[in-house]
This record gives C-alpha cells, sequence and structure tokens, in this order.
C-alpha cells in the first residue's frame, strides 16, 4: 500500500474517489454529491494540488485508488481531519489508520501537536475506529452542513511532540 500527497495530475482520481465517498456515505460529509459533481475541472487541479486549502491524501493499493483524507487549519486555527474515505472493501484493513497517519505527520510538519475532526455518533464504526487511533469525544456539536439534523461530536488527538 501506498499513502501521498495528491498532486494536480491526480485530479481525476481524488474527483472518483470524492464523488464515491458521497454516494457511500451522504450524511457523513458536509458537502452534498450534488454539489460536488458540478464542480470543474479547475476546482479538482486545485484541490487536487492543494491550493484550494485542505492538502489530500491517497491510499493506493497497486494501481487502485482505495481511500482517501483530506487535513486543513480550519477557521479556529486548528489542524482538521476532513473528508476521510476508504472504499468498502479496503474497510477493516490498514487503510484508514495509515491516511490517520498521514494527516497526523503532516500536522507535525507544520507545527501543530493536535489533530480535530467531526464525526456523526451515529456513525459507530467511524467513532470506534477514531477511538482506537486515539481520538476523544469533546463536547463540541455542530449540525452538519449537508444534512442539518445530523449533529456532529468533535473529536480530538493530542499527539506526542
Amino acid at each position: 500500500m501506498l499513502i501521498r500527497p495528491a498532486v494536480e495530475a491526480d485530479w481525476e482520481t481524488l474527483k472518483a474517489l470524492r464523488l464515491a465517498s458521497l454516494l457511500d456515505s451522504p450524511k457523513a460529509f458536509g458537502l452534498s454529491h450534488a454539489e460536488v459533481a458540478q464542480y470543474g475541472e479547475q476546482q479538482w487541479r486545485q484541490r487536487a494540488s492543494g491550493r484550494s486549502g485542505p492538502v489530500y491524501f491517497l491510499a493506493w493499493e497497486g494501481d487502485l485508488p482505495v481511500g482517501m483524507v483530506g487535513g486543513v487549519i480550519d477557521r479556529h486555527d486548528e489542524y482538521q481531519l476532513i473528508a476521510m474515505w476508504v472504499r468498502p472493501e479496503s474497510r477493516g484493513t490498514a487503510v484508514a489508520s495509515r491516511l490517520v497517519e498521514a494527516v497526523e505527520d503532516h500536522a507535525r510538519s507544520l507545527g501543530r501537536h493536535s489533530v480535530v475532526l467531526s464525526v456523526a455518533p451515529d456513525n459507530s464504526r467511524a467513532c470506534r475506529f477514531y477511538q482506537r487511533q486515539g481520538f476523544v469525544f469533546g463536547e463540541a456539536t455542530e449540525s452538519l452542513a449537508s444534512h442539518p439534523d445530523v449533529l456532529l461530536r468533535r473529536m480530538e488527538r493530542q499527539m506526542p511532540v
């Protein structure tokens, strides 16, 4: 398995993974499939290159892209893990944990000592996974932009210095 930052040339792969994630788990992300499907090539190129803010990491098993995750400094000046998704046939393998490690390594390279994320508490599989990775629940909740009926809880992982 290879985990690496996306580059501009990966725009079609990032697009395919992102759209697949939104079809597979529509209530897990702040954007809807309909919104994201409207992005043009230039927007995807910017996202893949990191010029739009988040840095995306892609997981590959041979020539097959099997997962993605993003990392970004959010409006609260915290390093946030976003857009985590692994193809169903690769779940339960090391793909997800390796993607989280890539985000944590990137956060450390920016001098950050913690990573935050938001997750729906009823997404029990994701919650258990993040807890195994060392994330703990905080008190903050917010509504999911794409599905306001879904309340998210904040999780945070303090990383060793």
